[in-house]
């Protein structure tokens, strides 16, 4: 007798947080599942973005001139982040960061531009930007981050309204008695199924979305948070070190080790960031860095991914686990399939209940119009 009003209340708990934001987590998960695909599609249609037109043999052009072209293009005070290329016969992409925000795709031999893109131009990036702000930056970052955690709640109530009082429980679904039964077998053996992977891939999009979560569970567990080391003040003043210097004092630091990104501040009071991509690195853009003084040239600071703390280092596994490169192509195809299969179970449950709720319509002007309901 307990067990009925406190099923309802978990079914109500479910239906309604599913209705509410069920919407956006199938949607956030279905272009997540077509990101996945979408990268190399994008590769395919835009070779002349992402192949240099140059042999790959070609020494590097220095990056100082390209550094002054393109703060005369977009003003002084713009934030410039190098991409190196990855494979030989790629570009280099410069992201920019001031007037105009998108990404340039130049020939690294030459320094010629073979295309731009703003950050919301192209089916990939406005892709991308849908799953990871929808279009909305910071303030869409905290609404998925709440749809997601909204997730883990909906797990925990689907789990509860599936458990079996015995077990083994059963995983039957039955097709051959119309779509509304399929679909509820479908709904909710494939959340008990699926859900805890899902929820990794939820987890791992709102642990990225949402930036001070890595600095709670530090704090959590007794860690001071890490933190970018500063330019000292009154050091600031002066010329810049040409860039090509600044990043040889880095790599001086790990000699031989591929670049992943260089980040050149607009302002001097800010240090440069080289950020290598180390052999023993998880991440695929690296997160072992090296702070330079833009002005002196100075070391500020050298950190490896295991130096950081708990709540930010966790960053290293989370991106890839989240994007599925950190398993290869079968990760990134389980990674698709589980966007896909959120995307069904929030669909399925909106559709459902909104399916009974016009069947029990139906019932009840049946009943009305021969005169039998209560």
């Amino acid at each position: 007798m307990r067990r009925a009003p406190l099923r309802r209340l978990w079914l109500t708990l479910h239906r309604w947080i599913g209705l509410t934001l069920g919407p956006l987590l199938a949607l956030t998960a279905l272009l997540g599942a077509l990101l996945v695909v979408a990268l190399p599609l994008d590769r395919a249609a835009h070779p002349e973005f992402f192949v240099a037109r140059s042999n790959s043999s070609t020494a590097p052009a220095p990056l100082e001139p390209l550094r002054q072209r393109l703060l005369a293009e977009f003003g002084p005070d713009t934030n410039l982040t190098l991409r190196p290329p990855r494979q030989p016969g790629d570009t280099l992409w410069v992201l920019v960061r001031g007037p105009w925000d998108g990404t340039l795709y130049l020939d690294p031999a030459t320094g010629a531009e073979q295309g731009r893109r703003g950050t919301h131009e192209g089916a990939y990036n406005l892709l991308f930007e849908l799953h990871s702000s929808l279009l909305l930056e910071d303030t869409g970052k905290g609404i998925l981050t709440i749809a997601a955690l909204a997730y883990l709640f909906l797990l925990v109530t689907g789990v509860v309204l599936w458990w079996p009082a015995r077990w083994p429980p059963s995983l039957r679904i039955v097709l051959d008695r119309g779509l509304l039964r399929g679909l509820f077998d479908l709904h909710r053996t494939g959340g008990a199924v699926l859900g805890l992977l899902i929820a990794v891939s939820v987890f791992t999009g709102a642990y990225m979305a949402w930036r001070p979560l890595g600095g709670f569970i530090s704090t959590a567990l007794g860690q001071t948070p890490a933190k970018a080391p500063g330019v000292p003040k009154g050091t600031a003043n002066g010329p810049r070190l040409p860039l090509d210097d600044l990043v040889a004092r880095a790599q001086a630091v790990f000699p031989g080790q591929p670049i992943g990104y260089v980040q050149v501040p607009g302002r001097t009071d800010r240090p440069l960031r080289v950020r290598f991509r180390l052999a023993d690195d998880p991440h695929p853009n690296g997160i072992g860095s090296v702070w330079v003084h833009p002005v002196t040239g100075e070391l500020l600071g050298v950190r490896r991914w295991q130096d950081m703390d708990t709540g930010n280092g966790a960053v290293v596994v989370i991106y890839p686990l989240h994007t599925g490169v950190l398993g290869g192509v079968v990760h990134q195809a389980v990674t698709a399939l589980l966007g896909l299969a959120l995307a069904g179970l929030g669909l399925s449950g909106v559709w459902l209940w909104w399916r009974r709720r016009a069947v029990a319509a139906a019932a009840r002007s049946q009943a009305l119009s021969r005169g039998t309901a209560p």
